[in-house]
């Protein structure tokens, strides 16, 4: 192990249990060990998950949110004998090897509940949702402080709470967390005076109105989290550990408005001066640490870092209210080792919070002490499999109900959280595979069917693996998927894959394979319009084509919005002209994303046009339509079309021949991955 990662591996106490080091496994939706969306049970899968982690040094486990009251159907979870039945010996397991384990109690989401786009009408027809509420109460699970409206679902008002279930709420924490610990849980971390979950909805005053008792002034607005830890603690114990998980800023200029990093602004939310004040009130009510981060989901690339976003974000906010504590305290956020690890060296903060990249690499604090760094798979922070809730205008929540109950799965890993549906499992027949395309559909089909037994040839026409990621990882913030291409390259070469470079096949038939898979991606589309010819392809742009200053992106999706981005950030002057009425229009994108692209442009007054269709390319100008029939100008060096790609695979499917990636179906990372491990375990 490398000397500077030393401090990681020292041992730590709250209150009175042990950790044996500073790695901490910080909650991520879908790994609840009871679930989230379904009636509670013991879940194995997240079980088996991080009993692999325990297995693999980490020090401190924190499951994903445990609702104390079952979002289907409403049932209590310190009623659920048969979890806590097997939680018990799950938890020796745990102990045995060398990890704690708090279990995250929530009280729930109120606004930022993001609520799938069928059940919006049961918020908006009351008929309808008093039908329905026998089985999914959605007015229940989005109750807040006061009246307030969605995080999600545009002119849809949450109901505010009563006191009457106020105090049912802080009864089922006291009653699940008594529950826990005779489950020889090693304590509980309440959820959360963070994110802009309900309990912190209670502590802001832009999003707590209420004149009761748990409104108004700061000791009434922090009433509702001090009473949890107290009942807590009358019965459990004042020994039994309670966590907090704490956003200390709110960086919030406003409902579903964030600030960027940088950013001058006026806060809405908890600033630091009174994050001050109350983590001190907080630690004197009976809470044993502080799970830190910043932001709401108004501004929700604070607690969920994009690859926009900078690495250990959160890390100053959190080292400064340290000093204000005598509790351990832990920061989130795009967290680095090495900075980390400082962190705790220099006393500034005591336990190091990392969340996804255990998605992606179960195995990577074992490598990191083993000084196996270049094997360790990164996490790129693109939200693809484990937190695809995406939102624009016209939708609520862009997820299929498949992805709410079972997120925290990982686009790059499809082994993470499937209960071993994507398990590598050694061929009974090897067979000779041809892979056409080294791209990352290529690489994976390659990577797992070899891993598996097969004897594999990777065809390239270039001179290097990575095809169209090449591009796409160009731009300064993508340093995460350079670090990417780069593994997969190591691991291509690690096993025994013969790779022919600059070979483009064009005739399968000539190829001596039992297997073949077309892995040739897409290709752009052309707009047909005058002046066409005049645009350059964002892939050319990304690939080093040159651009002049002013430069009009046509098409708003993802990657005409980071184009315009990276733009911006070398002194350009991008505008963005798209047809529909939003941005980044996509389901599965994460709204952490998207939101800080949208929060980007608004800022910088990055001209974007909305319901726009471009008539003509001219000589220095590009002329648009927009939504009101009106003709405009637009000056223009240089112009870059980014409106989509088609697939582009060399031959059809049949037995023998298979397509992966973009020449199959255009999609994100996770559909390339997942549909090459597919066929790679089929062959």
């Amino acid at each position: 192990m490398k000397k500077k990662y030393e401090p990681l591996f020292t041992p730590w106490k709250i209150g009175n249990v042990e950790i044996k080091n500073r790695f901490v496994i910080c909650p991520m939706g879908g790994t609840s060990l009871f679930g989230w969306m379904e009636k509670h049970h013991f879940d194995k899968d997240a079980a088996d998950f991080f009993l692999e982690l325990a297995k693999n040094n980490v020090g401190l486990i924190i499951p994903g949110i445990a609702p104390i009251r079952n979002l289907m159907g409403g049932s209590w979870l310190y009623k659920a004998n048969d979890a806590f039945k097997k939680l018990k010996p799950y938890m020796d397991e745990i102990h045995a090897n060398g990890a704690k384990l708090f279990v995250q109690l929530t009280a729930g989401f109120g606004r930022s509940f993001s609520i799938p786009t069928m059940l919006v009408p049961m918020l908006k027809n009351k008929v309808l949702g008093a039908i329905l509420k026998p089985v999914i109460d959605v007015s229940r699970i989005c109750a807040s402080p006061s009246k307030l409206p969605s995080r999600w679902a545009e002119g849809v008002y949450c109901r505010p709470l009563n006191k009457k279930e106020i105090q049912k709420m802080i009864e089922g924490f006291a009653k699940t967390a008594k529950r826990c610990q005779e489950a020889g849980v090693d304590g509980v971390e309440i959820h959360a005076v963070h994110e802009g979950y309900l309990l912190d909805q209670f502590t802001t005053e832009y999003t707590n109105k209420r004149t009761d008792e748990y409104g108004g002034s700061f000791e009434n607005r922090y009433r509702f989290p001090v009473e949890i830890v107290k009942a807590i603690k009358k019965a459990c114990g004042d020994d039994y550990p309670v966590s907090l998980r704490y956003s200390v800023v709110s960086k919030t200029k406003g409902f579903c408005e964030g600030a960027l990093p940088g950013e001058k602004f006026k806060e809405v939310g908890r600033d630091m001066a009174e994050s001050e004040k109350a983590a001190k009130y907080l630690q004197d009510a009976g809470y044993d640490m502080l799970n830190c981060d910043n932001g709401t989901y108004d501004a929700w690339y604070w607690a969920h870092p994009p690859a926009y976003m900078p690495n250990n974000c959160n890390l100053e906010e959190v080292e400064h209210i340290r000093k204000f504590v005598d509790i351990p305290v832990v920061c989130a956020g795009k967290m680095v080792p090495e900075t980390g690890a400082k962190a705790v060296k220099d006393g500034k903060i005591d336990g190091v919070g990392f969340a996804r990249q255990f998605l992606v690499d179960h195995h990577w604090i074992t490598k990191l002490m083993e000084d196996k760094e270049d094997d360790i798979m990164p996490c790129i922070h693109c939200h693809n499999g484990c937190f695809p809730m995406s939102h624009y205008k016209g939708i609520a929540c862009g997820a299929a109900m498949a992805d709410s109950k079972h997120m925290s799965r990982c686009a790059l890993n499809p082994l993470t959280m499937q209960n071993h549906k994507f398990d590598i499992i050694p061929t009974k027949r090897k067979k000779r595979v041809a892979v056409i395309g080294g791209g990352v559909g290529g690489i994976e089909v390659a990577r797992i069917a070899t891993l598996r037994g097969h004897e594999v040839t990777i065809y390239e026409k270039t001179d290097k693996l990575g095809g169209v990621f090449i591009p796409a990882a160009a731009p300064s913030f993508k340093e995460a998927d350079k670090k990417l291409i780069e593994w997969y390259r190591r691991q291509i070469a690690s096993l025994p894959i013969k790779v022919v470079y600059n070979t483009e096949i064009t005739d399968i038939s000539k190829l001596d394979a039992d297997e073949i898979v077309i892995a040739t991606g897409s290709k752009a589309r052309t707009l047909k319009i005058p002046g066409g010819e005049k645009c350059i392809d964002a892939i050319d742009y990304l690939n080093g084509k040159e651009v002049g200053d002013n430069v009009v992106i046509i098409g708003g999706g993802l990657t005409g919005c980071e184009v315009a981005y990276d733009l911006y950030l070398k002194g350009k002057k991008p505008v963005i002209v798209e047809a529909l009425n939003d941005l980044m229009v996509s389901n599965g994108l994460c709204l952490a994303n998207s939101s800080y692209l949208r929060d980007f442009f608004k800022l910088n007054k990055v001209p974007v046009y909305l319901e726009s269709k471009v008539k003509e390319i001219k000589d220095g100008k590009v002329v648009i339509l927009t939504k009101d029939g009106k003709e405009v100008e637009i000056k223009a060096n240089s112009v870059i079309s980014a409106i989509g790609y088609t697939p582009a695979p060399l031959a059809k499917k049949s037995k023998h021949v298979h397509i992966v990636g973009d020449a199959l179906k255009v999609g994100n990372l996770r559909t390339v991955v997942w549909r090459a491990w597919e066929v790679a375990e089929k062959i």
